[in-house]
């Protein structure tokens, strides 16, 4: 495939995978095509004790893939990063363990589900939790400044994963922690479906 071509594929994928995801945001509760919200949250993992003291914006909006803000090793004081934080529950989780002295920041491409994080955060009163828009491959981080990244469910849908990998070991301190989880495939997908834009998600 030419470079011309594959970079208008890649562009075109970024670009539905915003739409799809600043959708779910506007309008959680309609049919998407990925699991989202609290009961979902719920399904993978999420203590629902915990899910009450977070707020419905952040909470209503969850598309992750796993309940890595749980399993997470998050010492006090650590520097977190919520790479593709979403709708931010699992800053606002992390925002908590780390305590109020750290900070998390939450990295998003979707400026309808920042919209969100940003909106729980302050309803939270979770000042230490601090959201941009950027994209994973080009963030707005210094080196070596970031104890814990958490990246739930972001590398099927970023061609680019050798640059976010590389972003990662930039921004992450030596002897830091990257926790990240996806969906794998157990056997290969018929043609069918791997032409089908829209199970991307699937």
């Amino acid at each position: 495939m030419a470079p011309s071509v594959a970079s208008d594929k890649a562009r075109q994928l970024r670009n539905s995978v915003r739409e799809a995801y600043d959708a779910a945001a506007r309008e959680p509760h309609r049919d998407h095509a990925f699991p989202v919200g609290r009961e979902f949250a719920e399904s993978i993992g999420y203590p629902r004790d915990m899910l009450a003291t977070v707020p419905p914006a952040s909470v209503e909006a969850f598309s992750g893939v796993s309940n890595l803000s749980i399993f997470a090793e998050i010492a006090r004081g650590s520097r977190v990063l919520d790479l593709g934080c979403g709708a931010g529950l699992d800053s606002l989780i992390a925002a908590t363990r780390t305590g109020p002295d750290c900070i998390v920041v939450g990295v998003d491409f979707s400026a309808s589900m920042l919209e969100r994080a940003i909106e729980a955060a302050h309803e939270a009163d979770r000042g230490n939790a601090i959201f941009c828009r950027a994209d994973a491959e080009a963030l707005p981080i210094k080196r070596a400044s970031i104890d814990v990244a958490l990246v739930n469910g972001i590398f099927n849908l970023n061609p680019a994963r050798e640059v976010i990998f590389t972003e990662l070991s930039r921004v992450v301190r030596a002897g830091g922690s990257v926790y990240a989880a996806e969906l794998i495939l157990r056997e290969p997908l018929p043609p069918r479906v791997r032409a089908s834009e829209a199970d991307w998600f699937a």
